[in-house]
């Protein structure tokens, strides 16, 4: 497995190995020797989620605040995502920072998202399924967000705009400047 920093201060790409003969193909998803040894630190993920969605959906960018903050490894299994994470963490160097990538079955790639983003996702195929683990049990009273075209973070999601699927809640979450952290 190759493991890359990105420009977000604790969040990696995790890249498997992929073993291929004439029966098909191995690779392992998950190695929590090999990611707790890069990141130096324990995580124990206790929920896993699968969310199935149509081309054209975008969902977040969400967060967990307090002890319910959330640690994730994304990944996804059919179709591709454009993947999206904000720094929100004020003692933070990449405070305010974004990334951005792409996650598909082909390429297999995951991402590590440390406690303290905001997260959210595009699918670009029908029938994406993103999978991820959680190191918190979801928790509706400490959830919170910023809205998915915000002016001051400038994302650039590679889709029309005006055939995005959204949800309400999405719809009317707050400009990042308006965060109350």
């Amino acid at each position: 497995m190759t493991i890359t920093n990105t420009n977000i201060e604790g969040c990696i790409v995790l890249e498997p190995t992929i073993f291929k003969d004439n029966r098909g193909a191995f690779f392992e998803s998950y190695n929590k020797r090999a990611l707790e040894d890069y990141l130096g630190m324990s995580i124990d993920f206790v929920q896993d989620n699968h969310s199935i969605s149509s081309k054209g959906v975008l969902r977040g960018l969400h967060f967990q605040t307090g002890p319910a903050a959330q640690s994730k490894l994304v990944r996804v299994t059919r179709g591709e995502v454009i993947d999206v994470v904000v720094d929100i963490r004020k003692e933070s160097s990449s405070f305010g920072k974004y990334l951005k990538i792409r996650l598909s079955e082909l390429n297999k790639k995951m991402l590590f998202i440390p406690k303290g983003l905001a997260h959210g996702f595009l699918a670009v195929d029908d029938n994406t399924v993103f999978v991820y683990k959680c190191d918190q049990y979801y928790n509706k009273e400490s959830e919170g967000g910023i809205i998915y075209d915000d002016p001051d973070l400038g994302i650039d999601w590679e889709f029309p705009k005006d055939q995005l699927i959204l949800s309400e809640k999405d719809k009317v979450l707050p400009l990042y400047q308006n965060l109350r952290l």
